[in-house]
């Protein structure tokens, strides 16, 4: 009886220490510093459709009025891959991906630690109106990328390519592997290297097929920039399309200042963060709402696609 009294007792001690702790923590950096700078990456999709920057400026608002601290941010727009390594190496501190088998190698190797599931969308598949793969007619994405090499092998089809290991040429490549097909090296298999609004664009001008997240395609439709290039297929099975946040282990990181704007982002983003998305974003991006086991188990399926 004595020794769960005493158990009690630990913990109850602990917690108070560790709320004391926190206290401390934000007291130390609000008297320490007003204002300081973060660098951030984060994928094409996010940073072109505007939502990164619509967050992190209603962000820097809010963590004004909470605690009286300035933040800017320094933005560097890339494609998953590139950002994760420039979290890896302490080049940003703090990132927006969407590329799970990526994010689990560098969680795996303890480069980066995942914050918080924060939003996501769908893939699709777009394509001229003529559709000469028959796409419109696939039983699913994989069907729909064994139709365009097919078509491609024919003359017939191209197929535009991130090409950059971002989330969106990642979700590719793994559609490539269960279909079984190795397009790389085929004529009719291009690579733009850029963002994901230049590749839409130049899939426009060739007529060509592409993958993209939902939120760049809908985005450039309204701006009037897509008049060919349309919707043919979407898989909720295979391209669902997950966005995280993460922060950076490395030593160019461990300040307490990029801790607590970490703290503080995803507190944000976990409550104004999910409404702002909401309400300015919806039929782009889809807020997490109460589906977070649902994402996280989606996200496991498809770090292990390789």
């Amino acid at each position: 009886m004595k020794l769960k009294i005493l158990i009690v007792i630990a913990i109850i001690i602990a917690l108070v220490l560790a709320l004391i702790g926190v206290v401390v923590k934000q007291n130390y950096i609000s008297e320490r510093t007003s204002s300081f700078r973060v660098n951030i990456a984060t994928t094409t999709s996010l940073y072109q459709t505007g939502l990164i920057n619509d967050l992190l400026e209603n962000f820097r608002d809010w963590l004004r009025n909470q605690t009286g601290v300035n933040v800017e941010f320094s933005i560097l727009a890339k494609g998953s891959g590139e950002a994760l390594r420039l979290l890896a190496d302490g080049s940003a501190c703090i990132g927006f991906t969407h590329a799970p088998p990526l994010e689990y190698q560098y969680m795996s190797q303890g480069l980066i630690e995942r914050l918080m599931i924060f939003a996501y969308n769908e893939f699709i598949i777009v394509g001229p109106r003529s559709d000469p793969a028959k796409v419109s007619e696939a039983s699913d994405a994989v069907d729909a990328f064994k139709r365009i090499y097919a078509a491609g092998e024919k003359g017939l089809a191209k197929f535009v390519s991130r090409g950059d290991m971002s989330g969106t040429n990642v979700r590719e490549l793994q559609l490539w592997k269960l279909a079984g097909l190795n397009p790389e090296g085929e004529q009719w298999y291009l690579k733009s290297s850029q963002g994901m609004a230049q590749t839409l664009l130049m899939a426009e001008n060739l007529g060509a097929y592409t993958l993209t997240d939902k939120g760049t395609y809908l985005s450039l439709v309204k701006q009037g920039r897509l008049r060919d290039l349309t919707v043919l297929l979407e898989d909720p099975k295979h391209l669902l399309n997950v966005y995280s946040i993460y922060i950076s282990t490395s030593p160019y990181c461990s300040n307490p200042e990029v801790y607590f704007i970490a703290l503080k982002l995803k507190i944000y983003l976990s409550h104004e963060g999910q409404e702002l998305i909401e309400s300015r974003y919806s039929g782009l991006f889809n807020p997490v709402d109460d589906r977070e086991e649902m994402l996280l188990s989606a996200w496991k399926t498809l770090s292990r696609l390789g």
